[in-house]
């Protein structure tokens, strides 16, 4: 088999619907087979892939793993020498996989490749990152982003003096689309488990570059993404960010920064109660965002 694409559902049947569809019309020229781990998914996910795509391989797992243990689950299940990690809000244009696994074939001194993602209108998807350091954590979402030092940091983390429409090498590229070796994937563990959802793909990254190999990002292959639509739908997406980011800092960067981290929560929270006391007009509608705010502030503190 020369590649598996694995796809992870959550509830997300629609949108998985579009992504197999686009992936039986990419026109692949060698062996490939789809594995879509769907994660105990309520909305009819697995009965619809039976039914309408009965060669895709399907993995029924019994609850959500999240991110990194699906993924891993289905790179275990694959067959493929080439291992494509895809998100199920995706639409693959023709010859997208073909021309990542073509340039991994012939640049061995390589680890991943990865599409330029655009919208459904064909905007491009500035996604290309650097890897975030502790000024990253410091100026990242606060008053301190929007002036000098820290403005220029937050650019430099976000690549944005990048058009991302040539080739590059680059630290982290958009992570809903990348292509590896499964057998090199399988070595490193795969994705750390301990990041449920979200700083996975960026620890996969980190964990490839220090291990000698480079990333490159690869514009005419093109991905359609819908960014958003599948992660928007866990309904505790921002406190499992602060998690996930509290988790990721801790292991590339010592447990003394996280009570750093959570003076940063208590900061953001800060400015967000602001926003909140300006938008609700209604005294119970104001309970009720500020109440679901400190639930939330309360549960990263204990993380």
């Amino acid at each position: 088999m020369d590649l598996s694409v694995v796809v992870l559902s959550w509830n997300t049947r629609d949108l998985v619907r579009d992504c197999l569809e686009a992936l039986g019309e990419d026109g692949f020229p060698g062996s490939r087979e789809v594995v879509l781990v769907d994660q105990a998914s309520s909305d009819g996910t697995a009965e619809m892939v039976k039914e309408s795509f009965p060669r895709v391989r399907l993995v029924q797992a019994g609850e959500n793993l999240g991110y990194a243990r699906g993924n891993n689950l289905g790179a275990k299940k694959a067959r493929g020498r080439w291992l494509c990690l895809l998100g199920s809000d995706t639409r693959v244009r023709t010859g997208a996989l073909e021309g990542l696994t073509a340039f991994l074939e012939g640049n061995p001194e390589y680890g991943a490749a990865a599409p330029k993602l655009v919208g459904r209108g064909g905007e491009v998807q500035k996604a290309c990152m650097n890897f975030p350091g502790i000024f990253t954590a410091l100026t990242f979402d606060n008053v301190f982003s929007r002036f000098p030092p820290g403005k220029w940091i937050q650019d430099r983390y976000y690549m944005r003096g990048f058009d991302h429409l040539s080739p590059r090498d680059v630290d982290q590229p958009p992570g809903t689309c990348l292509v590896l070796s499964r057998e090199e994937y399988l070595a490193m563990g795969g994705m750390d488990p301990s990041l449920f959802l979200f700083f996975n793909d960026v620890d996969l990254c980190k964990r490839l570059r220090l291990a000698g190999r480079k990333i490159r990002y690869i514009p005419s292959s093109v991905v359609v993404h819908e960014g958003g639509a599948s992660t928007s739908r866990y309904g505790r997406m921002a406190v499992q960010w602060q998690l996930d980011r509290l988790a990721f800092y801790r292991k590339w960067f010592g447990r003394w920064t996280g009570p750093l981290l959570k003076l940063l929560v208590l900061e953001r929270a800060w400015e967000e109660r602001r926003v909140l006391m300006r938008r609700h007009k209604d005294p119970e509608e104001r309970k009720q965002a500020l109440d679901d705010l400190n639930r939330a502030v309360r549960e990263v503190l204990r993380g």
